[in-house]
């Protein structure tokens, strides 16, 4: 018995606002079964002792050393603002809010 029906199919067209003829209904609705049936068929594979991985490939990353650099602080980086309220920059109003 499928497990996704064409009236769900039907469903989620309307949902997503599209418009699909029923040909179209009853095709989806039977490759979409066929794609619930191989994802079961992946989750039934014994993967005990299989090490997730995030690649496909086993691939050794390079990065970079992670070193702390001196940073400015509040006080010099707004040194050169052109306008300060706060401690913050002030910058001018674009999306006309009031205050």
């Amino acid at each position: 018995m499928p497990e996704i029906s064409r009236d769900q199919v039907a469903h989620l067209a309307k949902l997503s606002r599209l418009a699909l003829t029923e040909v179209e209904l009853e095709q989806f609705a039977g490759q979409i079964d066929d794609i619930v049936g191989y994802v079961s068929a992946v989750q039934n594979v014994d993967a005990a002792g299989v090490e997730p991985m995030s690649h496909p490939h086993s691939i050794a990353t390079t990065m970079r050393e992670d070193v702390v650099h001196k940073t400015l602080d509040a006080a010099a980086a707004l040194d050169q603002a052109p306008a300060v309220e706060d401690g913050r920059f002030m910058v001018p109003q674009i999306l006309g809010e009031g205050d």
